[in-house]
């Protein structure tokens, strides 16, 4: 994208493009695949999540509805994008392995 005016929201700086985060070490849902992750805590329409080293990252839960503390949610770049029925990590709900 270059330095242009697009439509009436005017110009873009494409060398500004803000906070950036890499799969290592950064965001625990950030790369090229899904994860599953255990909810920790809700708080409206995200969660708190947690993968199976204990790591938590805020989750948009729309896609799939409502959530609840222990239950394990399919995710790809901070977002929910299906719920997980049984266990796929070998994880306790606190996020515990097993």
């Amino acid at each position: 994208m270059s330095s242009e005016t697009v439509g009436a929201v005017g110009a873009v700086d494409a060398t500004d493009v803000g906070p950036t985060c890499t799969a290592e070490p950064g965001c625990i849902t950030c790369g090229d695949v899904a994860v599953v992750l255990t909810v920790a805590s809700v708080d409206g329409a995200d969660a708190r999540c947690r993968d199976t080293e204990g790591r938590e990252e805020l989750v948009a839960t729309e896609l799939v509805g409502d959530v609840r503390p222990g239950e394990q949610v399919l995710v790809h770049a901070g977002v929910a994008i299906e719920r997980v029925t049984g266990s796929l990590t070998g994880a306790e709900p606190d996020g515990r392995t097993t």
